[in-house]
């Protein structure tokens, strides 16, 4: 493994056990086992490390998502596959669970930032089947993003808050009643 490829890597594990605030290129290059002007040979900065850090990471979610979509089936079926392939990503990549815990303890702006825009690009991905579904004819015409939105925070908040306040659902319990309201609605007719 390269020296840069080193760097990153004893960076990722940095931000993951320790998160954004508390990470120091000090830190890294104890972790990395280098010193600190190799780490700024590659990085100018804690944030420009960072960046590279965040994008690698939505790489590999994109590649995650991507992949859900080569299986096919109803679109309901591809939404869930999806769905949970996020929260697996989310929950086995350390870095963003860490993330997630700094910005709900400290409210540090770079942790926020992480988060929103692994929030964006799940979103994104929503929102590009949504329109494949309205396309093919498997679903009505509506404004996708708006939809993609509900539908990422509905499970978000089922998979991550509901155990906060009741006890945690199954996923049969978050797929059932997510498939209530999205494929056959509340309200009889």
């Amino acid at each position: 493994m390269d020296r840069r490829a080193w760097i990153m890597e004893a960076a990722t594990t940095a931000f993951a056990q320790y998160g954004y605030k508390a990470t120091t290129m000090e830190l890294v290059s104890k972790i990395a086992n280098v010193g600190k002007g190799t780490i700024y040979t590659f990085f100018a900065t804690k944030e420009q490390l960072f960046e590279e850090i965040l994008q690698h990471a939505l790489g590999q979610m994109r590649a995650i998502l991507e992949k859900t979509e080569e299986t096919g089936g109803r679109f309901f079926d591809r939404l869930v596959r999806a769905l949970d392939a996020l929260l697996d990503f989310r929950k086995d990549h350390e870095l963003f669970v860490k993330l997630a815990q700094e910005v709900r303890d400290v409210g540090t702006q770079q942790a926020l930032e992480g988060i929103r825009r692994l929030e964006l690009e799940a979103r994104a991905y929503l929102r590009r089947s949504i329109e494949s579904g309205m396309r093919s004819g498997e679903l009505r015409p509506c404004d996708s993003d708006i939809v993609a939105f509900m539908i990422l925070r509905m499970y978000i908040d089922l998979t991550m808050e509901w155990g906060k306040t009741a006890p945690p659902l199954t996923k049969r319990q978050i797929i059932d009643n997510m498939q209530l309201l999205l494929t056959e609605g509340l309200i009889r007719e």
